[in-house]
């Protein structure tokens, strides 16, 4: 029964059960080795009763810094797909993330997210093409554009040789094509998957109006740093000029904690959200949002910061690996 549920990985376990194995393996797993080097730095005699999670993000103010990431074609986890994921993400006051690879249309998907929806796009050859499909996300409802760049090096280790990994290789997004994505759109532009100081600090120069550190849930090639290594210099390089959220193996409380300390604004979670839909449909997404919220209250009132403004990096010690 969901109730017996005891954490998010439970979750996990039920998923694997109920699903094919082709259909589970996009969704298992994770790299979770920097997240245990990092540790919480408790403090009490702090009064939290007054506890508030809510953030304040492109206008819109959320009920905790959790949102639902961007997943494919979730038809394949359950009939519903994303209508489920959806409702489950609305019943927990939380903001999901579409896909454009959607099981479902952008306004039935829109129909059911009573909480707030982005909508999340790769780059295309035809940029034209990619900017109408995105007014009509935004037509539909959709508050953000999140815009996924180097997602498909994530089937490099498929590749057979040169040319089928030159195939594999993302399409060219550079900051006209970026520039002409974004004229004339009336809500923010947000770029996933940036991975280096450098990077984000270009991203903000150029307009961009939110940042997403991404490794696309552990998959890049190993030996490759997690977003949660380099999410402080990122955040460093950003300045507060615009609001940072991460993804990458969440699976949590006190990871997400440990992200917003490390300044993070909030932190988007997919394979989890997967598995509660996978399990129990709408209820276990909205299970799952639901435990990671109360486990982040049980750390904010350890650490004795009620509110997310009162997060900081003297809450959490780095640890040699």
């Amino acid at each position: 029964p969901r109730e017996d549920r005891a954490n998010v990985l439970e979750f996990e376990d039920v998923a694997s059960r109920m699903l094919a194995s082709p259909a589970y393996a996009p969704i298992a797993g994770g790299d979770r080795t920097y997240f245990d080097r990092i540790t919480l730095r408790p403090r009490m005699m702090i009064n939290t009763m007054e506890m508030d999670m809510s953030v304040d993000m492109f206008g819109q103010k959320m009920f905790a810094p959790i949102i639902v990431g961007p997943i494919a074609r979730q038809q394949q986890f359950h009939a519903e797909g994303e209508l489920a994921t959806a409702r489950g993400a609305s019943a927990a006051k939380a903001v999901m993330v579409a896909s454009s690879d959607s099981s479902f249309p952008i306004d039935k998907i829109a129909a059911e997210a009573k909480s707030g929806l982005w909508y999340q796009a790769f780059p295309g050859a035809d940029a034209n093409a990619l900017k109408s499909q995105i007014q009509q996300a935004v037509k539909a409802g959709c508050k953000a554009v999140c815009i996924t760049v180097g997602a498909e090096y994530r089937n490099a280790k498929r590749a057979s040789g040169p040319a089928q990994l030159a195939k594999m290789a993302p399409s060219p997004l550079n900051w006209k094509v970026i520039d002409q994505l974004r004229q004339g759109l009336s809500v923010p532009f947000v770029l996933k998957g940036i991975m280096t100081p450098e990077e984000a600090d270009a991203a903000v120069k150029q307009g961009v109006q939110g940042i997403v550190v991404s490794d696309y849930g552990g998959l890049l090639s190993k030996g490759m740093a997690p977003a949660i290594e380099v999410l402080p210099s990122i955040v460093d390089a950003v300045g507060g000029r615009v609001p940072v959220l991460v993804d990458g193996s969440f699976r949590r409380g006190s990871d997400i904690f440990k992200a917003l300390a490390f300044g993070a604004t909030a932190v988007m979670i997919g394979r989890p959200a997967m598995w509660g839909l996978a399990a129990y449909g709408a209820d276990g997404v909205q299970s799952v949002i639901e435990m990671l919220q109360t486990d982040l209250g049980r750390d904010l009132g350890q650490c004795g910061t009620p509110t997310l403004k009162l997060i900081s990096r003297a809450h959490v010690k780095v640890h040699l690996a």
